[in-house]
């Protein structure tokens, strides 16, 4: 969404207004000027040999955009990218970034001279998080933002706008996201996806101004991460620690949290086939598929120690603790089929427990693992059971992606019980390989055209009031089908679908581009 601010005063044509005459006279300006005594005439003023200016062209598109007339700014040789004492020390990186990229010169100094893109901190500015200015004027542009991540998504929007007008436009560009979290997810678990590969998809999401990658490295056919305290459940191949580290440093340099994710107590598969002895077993001795005893206190010990083995690999601000699909909870009488997992419950919840409670029991101890490193907790909407002695913790922020499960609840019950809710619908936002059980690839387009943050489930929208406790969105891949496609190709199909998301993330009102020329924007930036 683009809005043009124009002066009243400014032609509509690009052309400077005429000068009116003098009131109260019939008589010319050279007139005037010829008759002796007469005052000097007011000079008329130079005609602008600019057109105004339009918003630059970017994937989000910028959500204001004041025109102005003018040559606007390209890079140059001469040019630097600059930063004041004061500032060197947070945009340096910022900087030299946007300085190789453009092929310019960076330097610490005060004053932007001609040519030359200043970025600078301003704590006066936008209370916005992640909010900038970019103003362009006098043959210098100028990014200013309260935060770090701002500034850099200023640099992205000069950087695009470079690339596809070969100059940024005169004027001012007031930009900010509508939600806090914009991202992709990555199910690294069924399906080995190399490091360089992560890099990219990384690099990618910095210049979209997306903001969280979620790594889902635990799963039924592998376990992705190299593992100290537990190096018998580690699959070959998977990233070593050093991988990691290289991945959240570059993620962190694109203002990126990387939000790991072991998922329990299902998916645990491949922890199980090294520890068979904690496998979760129905009434009549039968295994159920990556399911752990969480009646077990083994089975708790052995994923709390992986937490904190963790917890310091990962630096960003959240942690997602899993929690879907246990398959004790997916059967018509849990209490049945797991008499064990119901003696469990009621011991220590009370005679009415159940094995739902059980499970809240085993989601809330994890969350009290992690919650002393300050991250924000994450869990799957199915997950959450309503009508249960035990409640889940009310800072787990709900991760919803079905309504297809078994009880699954509708998204009204959890925001009229005011948690906060990150979207990750199914049926626009999963990219399942193979495209098993009814899924099919999303399209850039129907997430462009139809949905918006507000469509958590199915193609409906929630009511506008909830829209505050909507935290943003990821699309998700799920490598169910591992071998369905190679790497370029999962990197070229997620393309246009996570540029539409990340248009709808920074501005969800309905875009001013057609599907057509939006999609031939995406190619251009890419």
């Amino acid at each position: 969404m683009v809005t043009l601010a124009v002066p009243s005063c400014t032609a509509a044509s690009g052309e400077a207004p005429a000068a009116a005459p003098t009131p109260g006279t019939g008589t010319t300006a050279s007139a005037r000027a010829a008759t002796p005594g007469a005052a000097d005439p007011t000079p008329a003023p130079t005609p602008s040999p600019y057109p105004l200016s339009t918003a630059p062209s970017t994937v989000p598109a910028v959500r204001e955009h004041v025109p102005a007339r003018g040559p606007g700014w390209k890079p140059a040789i001469s040019g630097r990218v600059i930063v004041g004492a004061d500032d060197a020390s947070a945009l340096t990186d910022e900087g030299k970034l946007l300085a190789g990229e453009l092929g310019m010169g960076f330097a610490e100094a005060q004053d932007a001279g001609p040519g030359d893109v200043q970025l600078s901190l301003d704590a006066g500015a936008s209370e916005t998080p992640e909010s900038y200015t970019l103003t362009v004027k006098d043959g210098r542009a100028g990014i200013t933002a309260r935060d770090e991540a701002g500034v850099f998504y200023g640099t992205r929007t000069l950087k695009q706008a470079v690339k596809t007008a070969g100059s940024a436009p005169e004027g001012t560009v007031r930009d900010a996201p509508a939600r806090p979290q914009r991202g992709l997810n990555l199910d690294i678990a069924r399906k080995n996806f190399t490091p360089a590969w992560i890099e990219d998809r990384i690099r990618e999401m910095g210049d979209l101004k997306l903001n969280q990658l979620g790594l889902h490295f635990s799963d039924d056919q592998a376990f992705r991460i190299e593992s100290e305290s537990h190096p018998e459940i580690v699959s070959t191949p998977h990233l070593t620690k050093a991988d990691v580290r290289r991945i959240t440093a570059l993620a962190a340099s694109r203002h990126i949290t990387v939000v790991p994710e072991i998922d329990s107590p299902g998916h645990l598969g491949a922890v199980l086939r090294a520890h068979p002895d904690l496998q979760l077993r129905d009434i009549q001795g039968k295994a159920v598929k990556g399911a752990v005893d969480i009646s077990n206190p083994a089975a708790a010990k052995l994923i709390d120690e992986l937490l904190r083995e963790y917890l310091p690999l990962f630096p960003g601000g959240a942690w997602h603790l899993g929690a879907d699909e246990y398959q004790a909870l997916v059967v018509r009488d849990p209490q049945a089929s797991f008499p064990r997992l119901a003696a469990a419950a009621r011991e220590r919840y009370g005679p009415t427990a159940r094995v739902q409670d059980l499970a809240t029991g085993w989601l809330n101890d994890r969350a009290d693992v992690v919650r002393p490193s300050g991250k924000a907790l994450k869990a799957w909407n199915d997950g959450f059971f309503s009508g249960g002695v035990a409640k889940a913790a009310e800072d787990l922020q709900v991760e919803y992606w079905t309504g297809r499960e078994l009880g699954a609840r509708p998204p009204l019950e959890y925001l009229r019980e005011g948690r906060k809710v990150v979207n990750l619908n199914d049926e626009y936002l999963y990219y399942v390989l193979g495209e098993p059980n009814r899924f099919t690839y999303p399209t850039g387009r129907r997430i462009y055209e139809e949905w918006t943050p507000l469509v958590l489930r199915g193609t409906t929208a929630v009511p506008a009031r909830y829209g505050a406790q909507i935290l943003g969105a990821r699309l998700a891949v799920w490598s169910d089908l591992a071998n369905a496609q190679t790497q370029a190709q999962v990197a070229e199909g997620i393309r246009t679908p996570l540029a539409a998301l990340s248009q709808k993330v920074w501005d969800e009102r309905q875009p001013q581009r057609s599907w057509a020329e939006f999609k031939a924007l995406t190619d251009r930036v890419r």
